[in-house]
């Protein structure tokens, strides 16, 4: 499907986003997310424009790091261990496959 464009408002400027259909939910979620991020930064400091968008995304960036490796959730290895498995699994099937 090809892309769709999705007219959003982040910190009460309009802007115009290309998208997936079947993105466009987790798109809007984004939104309402960085928006309130946005508003709760800019409610706590005195900071705007340029400044406010990169102290947001900077303060985004450390939560998503803190999740991903102080809760113990670390994507990458977790990658790594499905693909072990993947890879053991396709080693046992290939393995009863010889036996009928």
């Amino acid at each position: 499907m090809p892309d769709q464009t999705l007219d959003i408002k982040l910190f009460d400027r309009e802007y115009r986003v290309a998208c997936k259909p079947e993105e466009v939910d987790g798109l809007r979620e984004a939104v309402a997310y960085l928006d309130g991020k946005l508003r709760e930064l800019a409610s706590r400091t005195n900071a705007s424009g340029e400044k406010l968008a990169m102290m947001t995304a900077l303060n985004i960036t450390h939560e998503f790091l803190r999740f991903q490796r102080a809760d113990g959730f670390d994507m990458p290895a977790m990658k790594r261990r499905i693909q072990l498995m993947n890879a053991r699994l396709d080693g046992v099937l290939a393995q009863q496959e010889k036996l009928f």
